[in-house]
């Protein structure tokens, strides 16, 4: 328990800053009001010209848009959120909301999906959880399993947390796709459980299996040439997946632009 205390009192201390996207005046100020009682730097806004605004000056620690009335207008958010970033992402959004509108989140790159009504306690939770992850990612010294793979064309480089293409240019992933295909190198030609997949990855633990299924078929959209018609990432009808290729264990090299 101490452990984890010093550590939240760590993230708490060092500003993280937390961008608000929200809609409703009465939902964000309530929002930001708590965080930033926590000892965080929260920024708000109301809309999209807003949110090109805030990520043009700098980029926030982490981002939390609650989806408003308009499904389609948040959903777009979220989409360019992720076409510029791969910040942690977390959705709000309103309660009695069919398991596909979560689906959909996290698809388009959602770290978190919380439904209304949700305690600010467990969003600060969560957003400690967050930021202890990525605290962690960038500080933790080079583990020797991190290295640097060749198939098919691809470069995957474990420390630099970069992929690149056969063309040789930066694919973007986010965190449960990078992890992901790490597990698919270091153990190719081998059928992996979707139950092994979620463990090793750690991907959306609250979330059911089928998250790992939205995860491969992200990555299987940045890979694969047909995406229906993978052939590096196979499925094993009933068990899992299949990583069909075998990467080549290369000296890592060094491209200038960082995934971190």
């Amino acid at each position: 328990m101490g452990m984890v205390n010093i550590t939240d009192s760590i993230a708490d201390a060092l500003g993280a800053r937390i961008l608000v996207v929200d809609g409703d005046a009465v939902s964000r100020n309530n929002v930001t009001a708590y965080l930033d009682d926590h000892a965080m730097r929260v920024t708000s806004v109301s809309g999209q010209k807003g949110l090109l605004h805030a990520l043009s000056v700098r980029e926030p620690d982490l981002i939390i848009i609650r989806l408003d009335t308009d499904e389609d207008s948040g959903l777009n958010l979220v989409r360019e959120i992720r076409r510029r970033s791969t910040v942690p992402l977390f959705i709000v959004n309103r309660q009695n909301r069919d398991d596909i509108d979560r689906i959909v989140g996290l698809e388009l790159g959602a770290d978190e999906y919380l439904t209304e009504p949700y305690s600010l306690r467990e969003l600060l939770a969560r957003v400690r959880s967050a930021l202890r992850r990525r605290g962690l990612d960038r500080l933790a010294p080079p583990r020797q399993s991190e290295r640097c793979y060749a198939f098919g064309g691809w470069l995957f480089d474990q420390r630099a947390r970069q992929l690149r293409n056969p063309s040789g240019n930066l694919v973007i992933l986010t965190k449960g796709e990078f992890t992901l295909l790490g597990a698919f190198v270091t153990a190719p030609r081998r059928t992996l459980s979707r139950e092994h997949l979620l463990q090793t990855t750690r991907v959306h633990e609250d979330v059911f299996d089928r998250s790992i299924d939205v995860q491969v078929l992200r990555l299987r959209r940045k890979l694969e040439t047909d995406p229906q018609q993978p052939r590096l990432i196979r499925t094993v009808r009933g068990i899992g997946y299949v990583f069909d290729t075998d990467p080549e264990l290369i000296s890592p090299q060094r491209p200038e632009t960082n995934l971190s």
